[in-house]
């Protein structure tokens, strides 16, 4: 790390020219405090052109192994298909990187032993992209249940579905590439529901419905402790997201939950007595730079990040079983 201003700069490196590296999680790595964004790994010299046009005098590696071989390079984000994810991972670390890797960052929830042991071994930093947990709108609704602003919760939906068939070359449309809806996007509608209630799923049943070995829509029911669960993915489907917390005295309910300014303003509408709705809005907050942050704070002050691979872990476990009972 170097010196910026007022505080150690986290150098980050990015193992390939991803879209969505591109247009989201480079610029948010760019634009966050305390980061710099120094180099990219691609053998398509034309594919760092992107990051060049944001981020000027960014250097470009031909390969991974090269970026990882930079002593400048203090982390590395992994935006790679499915399937590559654990063995990047693991090799960042062993490289001496610190690794933020996307979701989900393993196949299967055993080989977080394997990610595990290596976090340890190398004293580095290694967590799962799951953005939403950095986001105020999520951090506020999991203090709001805490505080019993709803009451008891009883009831928990969740949604989340888009309509990508027409892509077919995408990795989300090939099984050997670890695709399907519940790796995508399962992962926040289980996760969420994780994070704010603090509990794990269980009694979990589900229907699958397959194309071509990856899933495409997953209909699930489980428990949360003595809250019921219900919720639905599917990348065949019109574009909608939605998560509702139902308790004996409100409810909690945010419209654009995992892709805030995308979707829509990311906002909790909080039901109470007498059918009043307060609306609460966060139309600035920006999830992609505020993980990024919050990973550089973890690096420079060894403080706890939100969201360690033990509770990533507990949201494969929970998907590994949805493919489990549903199929």
């Amino acid at each position: 790390m170097r010196k910026g201003a007022g505080m150690e700069t986290v150098r980050w490196g990015i193992l390939g020219a991803a879209k969505f590296a591109r247009e989201h999680m480079g610029p948010a790595i760019h634009a966050a405090r305390g980061a710099e964004l120094a180099a990219v790994a691609t053998r398509d010299v034309a594919k760092a052109g992107p990051f060049a046009a944001f981020c000027p005098g960014i250097a470009v590696h031909d390969s991974y192994d090269a970026l990882l071989d930079d002593p400048r390079i203090d982390a590395v984000y992994i935006p790679m298909p499915n399937h590559m994810h654990v063995e990047w991972t693991v090799k960042a670390l062993a490289a001496g990187k610190h690794v933020l890797c996307e979701k989900p960052i393993t196949m299967q929830a055993q080989e977080f032993d394997q990610l595990i042991a290596a976090r340890d071994a190398s004293g580095k930093l290694a967590a799962e992209a799951y953005m939403i947990v950095h986001h105020p709108q999520w951090q506020q609704a999991r203090q709001m249940v805490a505080d019993g602003a709803i009451g008891r919760v009883r009831h928990v939906t969740g949604a989340f579905s888009f309509d990508n068939r027409a892509d077919v070359g995408n990795i989300r449309n090939r099984a050997e590439t670890g695709g399907g809806g519940l790796r995508d996007i399962g992962v926040y509608v289980f996760g969420s529901a994780r994070y704010v209630l603090g509990t794990e799923a269980s009694d979990i049943s589900a229907r699958v419905m397959l194309e071509d070995g990856y899933d495409t829509f997953a209909d699930v029911q489980a428990r949360f402790g003595d809250v019921t669960y219900s919720a639905y993915v599917s990348i065949r489907m019109h574009p909608y997201q939605e998560m509702c917390f139902h308790g004996e005295e409100g409810v909690i309910r945010l419209t654009a939950p995992f892709n805030a300014q995308v979707f829509g303003e990311a906002r909790i509408e909080w039901h109470r007595g007498g059918l009043a709705v307060e609306t609460i809005r966060f139309p600035a907050a920006r999830h992609y730079e505020l993980q990024v942050e919050a990973f550089c704070r973890s690096v420079r002050e060894g403080v706890d990040y939100p969201c360690s691979l033990e509770f990533s872990r507990g949201t494969q476990e929970m998907i590994d079983r949805v493919l489990e009972v549903g199929r």
